[in-house]
């Protein structure tokens, strides 16, 4: 049984940073993509970072240069390093998992199949 649990989120100023994280279990892709999504309260959910697993990774432009995201296998846990924040930051983090169908990484969270339960991030101006 796949299980994802975010951790990492809390509040922060404006040009802070935090260092979200993503404990995996149970997942037997062996071709897959990891994906980091977030979702603002009343707007659609998006995706923000995704890796595959060559390691290349996509991000969505409204966080390029500002956020990485990264894989430690031995550890089993994705993370995601959060820079320069803004408060349009603001939103409920999940990480995701899903069979890689193309050799792009996705930020379509239809194309996910595994959620985690999500961590709050807020920042503050």
């Amino acid at each position: 049984q796949v299980e994802l649990v975010e951790s990492g989120g809390g509040s922060v100023q404006a040009g802070g940073s935090l260092r979200l994280s993503c404990a995996l279990s149970g997942y037997t892709y062996s071709n897959y993509w990891l994906g980091w999504f977030r979702q603002a309260p009343g707007k659609e959910r998006e995706g923000v970072a995704s890796i595959d697993s060559t390691g290349r990774t996509r991000y969505a432009d409204s966080v390029k240069g500002r956020f990485t995201i990264s894989k430690d296998n031995a550890k089993n846990t994705l993370y995601l390093q959060m820079n320069s924040l803004k408060p349009e930051d603001t939103a409920t983090y999940y990480c995701a998992d899903g069979e890689r169908r193309y050799w792009e990484p996705s930020l379509r969270a239809s194309e996910y199949r595994n959620w985690g339960p999500g961590t709050q991030v807020t920042v503050s101006s």
